[in-house]
């Protein structure tokens, strides 16, 4: 066998079986791998040692099949039946985006370029387009600048309902930089804290490795959960804790650092603000209180704030999971807090925050157009501000209403808005009632069952690009040829760009692309090119960076808040209107706020859970990720399910005031008494039967949100789960 770096398959002298050092091509996680090549095509892949993220997980381990599907669009499609039937025939490229680029334009012409909306999934996640589309100053992967040179300001993404809460709206208030410009330093930490994260399932996993060789080496791992996950099966102690509930642990845990003086207090006397109005309102959660509303022992709640507190090296590891609920971003920022003033920001073994400097990759930078508000400014103002996109929850409104004015047009790349948003039938009103819907993706989705022109697309194994990881960058090249007509979705973005009337604004094609962006790079493109494992960069980083003022642009000691410190009590969120201090707000939906809905729904409803056989509603069509798990589960705890007759694997029906939707149970220990967690991905056409009859955001609530962030309470609702006949066919019913 030979090992080699390869730009194409389709090569005349090519060996039968050769090993290409490049990057997995499943998902935008950039894992570095070593893919085998049979006559041309992907056989397996296995970890590239030394790498970053040198890993292959599940899905990786299935790459051949996910690739080869016989369920891959290959050819662009045309819609000739109703919207919703399915129903398209074959198209020529040319014809599908010379026809999508008029009907946009004729929107545009007769009702504005503001009708006409984006929309950004986690199938276009690639760190390579994040320069060529990511807004000035925004370094979200779902905020896309397509749409901006058109005139419109409605750039959206799954970033309205996932990970920005935690990344931006949390983390900028509080800290002034987003917690992508932060990173847990398991390897000096004392106490790893794992907060409603599960690193197992993370795209890619790399903390996995890190937390457990930390253990190794004597660190202790607390992990607070509602269930117990893969992290906290492997820690030293699980707390779990009642969904929803997050923000006031932490409050009660700054409670007792408070009343105990186990806080930092030079930290807190010269780099916060607000420490007083703290201490008075976190008063009001003493420990006795804590456990009445989150159902964790007050002794514990007081043990983990020592712990916190007295370990000097504790850091945190943590993601979306405190997201959605009533106070998702004020739940975030109460643990943000709770780890500041014990003294544990950007300290050896603590949160370290990335330095403030130029980022080494050239961006095209373009803004959105000054003189229309995107949909959803007029509820969620700092949300729009910070990502400079639409927050889409509202979108129904426009669509449906003219509020606050019209939408015709949508594009969907790479996202199933049907499977992950609340009352899917909301959306396909929605998509019914648009004048245009276009679909890229590399499988049929329930969006694109409406769409007037589906697009196919390549997975990352079929183009070419970049990886960025901090300190770390490497050349995506192409592993195999696009398989029949499928296209990268830049090469589908810059094509549509063309035809709309400002293609020049984007490099021409991907290798233009990687020479605009590494330009200046200090790893040259011909030092990447002859180093397909990637090249590391840079310098470590010091701490206590807001000392000496590496944190701000003007150099100047402290942190980028407008008063240069830590704000417990923000300015930024005053601004808008909003709590300054990280309130805690009761889940409205919930056994203390609704006591008369809890007698009929008396479970703690909580989605959105991840497992390694699927990535969100991806994959459930692959023979080989469903044997791990061949139907959605509802998890229910021994107790709970005794009551009402369900054993192991029995077909039940979970049911919320907006539905019900059958499940398999599945009988464990795993999550706390009075509480369920539910799989979710379900509803896509090509899913396996169960799956596909099992949506569960036909449960959810589409109205019940967090105030800041526009976030739907997908984790902190109530129900019931009700046993059915063995015959009783999987089928929701709202």
């Amino acid at each position: 066998m030979r090992m080699s770096h390869r730009s194409s398959a389709a090569r005349a002298d090519q060996q039968a079986v050769s090993n290409v050092v490049g990057l997995c091509g499943i998902c935008p996680g950039g894992c570095g791998v070593e893919i085998e090549l049979v006559e041309g095509r992907i056989e397996r892949l296995k970890p590239l040692k030394g790498h970053p993220a040198g890993v292959v997980c599940p899905r990786g381990v299935k790459a051949k099949e996910i690739v080869y599907s016989p369920d891959r669009l290959l050819h662009p499609l045309a819609r000739i039946g109703v919207k919703g039937e399915g129903r398209f025939e074959r198209i020529a490229w040319d014809a599908a985006l010379d026809r999508i680029a008029e009907r946009l334009l004729e929107i545009k012409r007769t009702s504005g370029p503001e009708a006409v909306m984006t929309y950004i999934g986690r199938g276009l996640f690639d760190s390579g387009l994040v320069e060529a589309f990511a807004p000035p100053g925004v370094n979200n992967f779902s905020s896309k600048s397509l749409i901006f040179p058109f005139g419109s300001p409605n750039n959206a993404g799954c970033g309205s309902v996932c990970q920005t809460a935690y990344g931006m709206l949390a983390a900028i208030p509080t800290f002034g930089l987003g917690m992508a410009a932060t990173y847990p330093d398991f390897d000096n930490a004392r106490l790893i804290v794992i907060w409603g994260a599960n690193p197992a399932t993370d795209s890619p996993p790399t903390a996995v490795r890190k937390i457990l060789a930390a253990k190794k080496k004597g660190a202790r791992l607390i992990a607070i959960d509602h269930m117990r996950s893969h992290a906290a099966a492997n820690a030293h102690q699980w707390i779990p804790v009642r969904s929803g509930t997050d923000g006031a642990l932490a409050l009660g845990m700054i409670n007792v650092i408070i009343e105990e003086r186990l806080y930092d207090r030079e930290f807190v006397d010269n780099w916060t603000v607000g420490f007083d109005e703290l201490r008075a309102y976190s008063a009001g959660f003493p420990p006795e209180e804590v456990e009445r509303i989150t159902r964790v022992p007050a002794a514990v709640v007081v043990e983990t704030a020592r712990a916190i507190a007295n370990a000097k090296h504790a850091t945190l590891s943590m993601y979306t999971g405190l997201e959605y609920t009533d106070s998702g971003v004020q739940n975030l920022r109460a643990v943000f807090v709770l780890f500041a003033i014990t003294g544990n920001l950007d300290v050896p073994g603590g949160i370290m925050l990335r330095a403030k400097q130029k980022a080494p990759y050239r961006r095209t930078n373009i803004p959105p157009p000054p003189d229309v508000k995107p949909i959803g400014y007029d509820r969620y103002p700092l949300f729009c501000e910070l990502t400079k996109s639409a927050q889409f929850m509202e979108a129904p409104r426009a669509i449906l209403e003219g509020d606050p004015y019209p939408v015709k047009a949508l594009v969907i790349a790479g996202a199933s808005i049907i499977t992950g948003y609340p009352d899917p039938e909301l959306w396909k009103r929605c998509f019914a009632a648009l004048d245009l819907l276009v679909v890229t993706d590399r499988f049929m989705t329930a969006d694109a069952q409406y769409a007037d022109f589906v697009l196919p697309a390549t997975t990352y194994f079929e183009n070419k690009g970049y990886q960025k990881y901090p300190g770390y960058v490497q050349l995506r090249e192409r592993i195999i040829e696009p398989l029949g007509e499928s296209r990268s979705d830049y090469w589908i973005f810059t094509q549509l760009a063309r035809r709309l009337g400002y293609g020049e604004l984007f490099p021409a094609d991907e290798d233009a692309l990687a020479e605009f962006v590494l330009r200046d790079h200090p790893v040259g493109i011909d030092e990447l090119r002859r180093h397909p494992e990637g090249v590391r960069f840079g310098k470590p980083e010091e701490h206590r960076k807001y000392e000496k003022g590496l944190l701000r642009e003007d150099r100047q000691p402290g942190f980028d808040t407008p008063s240069g410190k830590v704000e417990i009590a923000s300015s930024v969120l005053a601004k808008y209107g909003l709590d300054a201090l990280p309130k805690y707000t009761e889940p409205s939906e919930g056994p203390l706020a609704n006591p008369g809905l809890a007698r009929e729904f008396p479970l703690v409803l909580n989605t959105g859970a991840r497992i390694q056989s699927t990535f969100r509603s991806q994959h459930l069509n692959i023979p080989g990720l469903l044997e791990m798990q061949p139907e959605p589960q509802v998890l229910i705890h021994p107790v709970d399910a005794a009551a009402r007759g369900i054993a192991e694997g029995d077909l039940v029906q979970v049911r919320t005031p907006r539905g019900r939707v059958p499940f398999s149970a599945h009988v464990t220990d795993a999550v706390m008494a009075g509480g369920v967690e539910l799989n979710v991905g379900g509803g896509g056409p090509i899913q396996a039967a169960a799956w596909r009859q099992a949506n569960a955001n036909y449960l959810t609530d589409h109205f019940n949100r967090d105030p800041i962030s526009g976030f739907p309470a997908y984790k902190a609702l109530l129900c019931e789960v009700e046993k059915l006949p063995p015959e009783a066919a999987h089928k929701p019913a709202a």
